[in-house]
């Protein structure tokens, strides 16, 4: 019921300098539960701001009255990481004894906003549904941990896909809940849930 609504949300997606990315901004009206519309969209060339500033923009709507004002800032990425099985970052024994180093209890008031790391080993999946008419899907994994998402790529035609990536995931909350979801690639479409796991941070 607001012409002028004021969200105050925070969100941090990962961007990788060799790319030119562009944040598309959406902004929907919802009447209720099934009617949605759409009341303007801008973007946002991320290459083209300033590094390591809080930018304040101001984005008029395309086609449609209003704008949005947003703080953007572009920093150097911490903590997250997405490599090979093979080469994960805890794989190194002396930089295994370095994070254990770290997290010491002697040392955990040095840093209070730094709570820790969680690495997560995605494999594989196991007789996944079929979203295809051949019997087959277009697997892919996303993994979520408060506003962090990360995501594997696509193994085609395959109800048994095999990722083996590690992702690495700096912890802000400790209540936090990894949300694991498997999704079937559709070309332009969206894509089709093929299921999802939840794993609290503080079962781990």
């Amino acid at each position: 019921k607001s012409a002028n609504p004021q969200w105050r949300e925070q969100f941090d997606f990962h961007y990788f300098s060799d790319r030119k990315d562009v944040l598309d901004i959406e902004v929907w009206r919802k009447d209720n539960k099934k009617h949605e519309e759409l009341l303007g969209r801008c973007q946002v060339d991320i290459s083209a701001l300033p590094m390591k500033q809080t930018n304040c923009l101001k984005l008029p709507l395309e086609k449609h009255p209003g704008s949005l004002l947003m703080l953007i800032a572009v920093a150097p990425c911490t903590g997250v990481s997405i490599s090979d099985l093979c080469v994960c970052p805890l794989g190194d024994p002396s930089e295994r004894q370095q994070i254990s180093q770290r997290y010491c209890i002697k040392n955990s008031f040095w840093d209070i906003k730094d709570i820790g790391f969680l690495q997560v080993k995605v494999l594989k999946a196991v007789d996944l549904l079929a979203a295809d008419f051949a019997g087959k899907s277009d697997p892919f994994c996303v993994l979520e941990l408060g506003n962090d998402m990360l995501q594997t790529h696509t193994v085609y035609k395959n109800l048994n896909p095999e990722w083996n990536k590690v992702f690495t995931f700096p912890i802000k909350d400790i209540h936090d809940v990894l949300e694991v979801t498997v999704f079937d690639e559709d070309g332009d479409k969206p894509p089709d849930f093929l299921g999802k796991v939840a794993i609290p941070l503080l079962s781990v």
